[in-house]
Formats: structure tokens, sequence, C-alpha cells
């Protein structure tokens, strides 16, 4: 039988009898485990690839005349305003479709991909650490006589600065890149693998191995070496730090001082 509505009152001030509150049961969280990061993966790199893709078709609207693709797509690599404006349409592509998978898990956006700012100490040990590679490589490089800087970047960077479009080849291959790539390896693709049997290890160097696969251009196993190295900096970086703003820093400076190196390089060919 109810009790009266006094004698409930009188027992929610009693101590021994707090009041009943309804509480709202949390939003049910997940991760994306193993499968779902990879295929979700797949569909990053494929958004990413359709919008470089688009400024593809958009180059020869422009030229104008029978629309070839293998054409135009050479053209565009041969173009340092069309390619680096591809790799800025990239990004644009590569945040709608991590959205949506992100969505999907009821997880915050910027809790799952880590979006928050590192500790000055992280900060600079991690620029430190770098530098340290950067030099142990270009030593190397030096010693086994190949190539410090791969041949296309000095040939893009010309036809950039040609077309007064050297602005926009930092803003691609230093910004636009750097997030792109990042959000989907360092901050997708890790952490949904490290809470799978891969765990952090595994998922450092399978997301730094899907990374230098995005780097195909170079067709140097030097470079790859290279790249695969510092992806195991930066994923080592990510999980120190739990920061995904420091990796794209210093990804995004990398790339800056690979610039800078093409651009001396340019100048004294």
């Amino acid at each position: 039988m109810d009790l009266p509505i006094e004698s409930r009152l009188m027992d929610s001030l009693n101590p021994e009898h707090p009041p009943v509150t309804m509480v709202p049961a949390p939003s049910r969280r997940r991760i994306w485990k193993f499968w779902g990061t990879a295929l979700w993966g797949v569909v990053g790199f494929a958004a990413m690839t359709l919008g470089q893709i688009a400024v593809v078709f958009v180059f020869v609207l422009w030229r104008g005349g029978p629309i070839d693709l293998g054409e135009a797509i050479k053209a565009v690599a041969g173009s340092g305003f069309a390619l680096s404006l591809s790799v800025v349409a990239g990004l644009p592509a590569t945040l709608v479709a991590l959205w949506l998978a992100i969505r999907l898990t009821s997880t915050p956006f910027a809790e799952y991909l880590a979006l928050r700012w590192p500790s000055w100490k992280d900060a600079v040990i991690g620029a430190a650490g770098l530098v340290a590679l950067v030099m142990v490589w270009e030593l190397l490089s030096r010693v086994t006589g190949r190539e410090a800087s791969a041949d296309f970047m000095v040939d893009v960077l010309k036809s950039a600065q040609g077309d007064g479009a050297l602005w926009l080849l930092i803003l691609g291959f230093c910004v636009a890149a750097p997030v792109s790539e990042e959000f989907l390896a360092r901050g997708f693709l890790y952490y949904g693998w490290s809470e799978t049997f891969l765990k952090v290890p595994g998922a450092i160097c399978l997301s730094s191995l899907v990374w230098t696969a995005l780097h195909l251009q170079y067709y140097n196993w030097f470079l790859f070496a290279e790249v695969f190295s510092l992806g195991l900096w930066l994923g080592y970086l990510r999980y120190r730090s739990q920061s995904i703003g420091l990796t794209v820093v210093l990804h995004g400076l990398n790339n800056f001082a690979a610039v800078l190196q093409s651009i001396y390089l340019a100048g004294h060919s």
C-alpha cells in the first residue's frame, strides 16, 4: 500500500531513507574493433581519393576536349597547382567519412580521435626525436649514396612556383595532408586496433604500415623505410601523449622541412 505524501516527504528528509532519484542511463558507446576499423579505414581512404579525383575531373573540364582519365591524371601529377589542390580537396572528404564512422559509435568525435593538446614535455620529446630520426636518415642517405628527397617533389615544387601556387603547395602538403593522414592513421586506425588483440604495439606497427602505403608515389624502398620509421615514432607519440594534435603538428613540420629541402634542391638543379 502506498504511503501518504506527507510520510514519503518525511522519509526523504531522513538520512537513512534518501530520496530515490531517476538517474538517466549513460549513452552506450562502442569502438570499432579490428575488421570494423579496417573497413571504415578503407572507406576513409576511398573518400580521400575521391576528393582528390574530383579535382582531376575539374581540371579536365577546365581544359576542355574529350575526357581521358589517364591523361588527366598525368597532367595533374605534373601540375604543382592541380596536385596541391587535389591534396587539399581530400581533407574534407576524409573528415566526412571519419565523422560518419565515429558518429555510429555514439562517441564524441574529439574523444575518439584524441583531439587534445599535448603537454609541453611530450611536445619537446616528440620534436627532438623527430629531428634526431630525420638526421639519422639524412646521414644514411649520404653514406649509401641514395636520394634524400624524392625527385617528383622537386618537379612538383618547380611547377607550383611557375604557376604562382607555392602557397597552395604549402597548404596542401604541410596542413591538409598531415591532418587527413593523421586523423585516419594515428587517430581512427590506431585507436580501433589498439583495443583489439593487436594491443598498442601492433596498432602502432599496422597503422604505420598503412600510412607508408599512402606514400607509394615515392617508389623508393629507402624512402619507404624512412616513412615507416617516422610512422612508428609518431605512433609512439600518439600513445605517449594521448594526443593527435602533437602528431599532426610534427607531421606538418616534417613536410614543411621537406618542402624547404625541395626548394633548395630546385635552386641547385
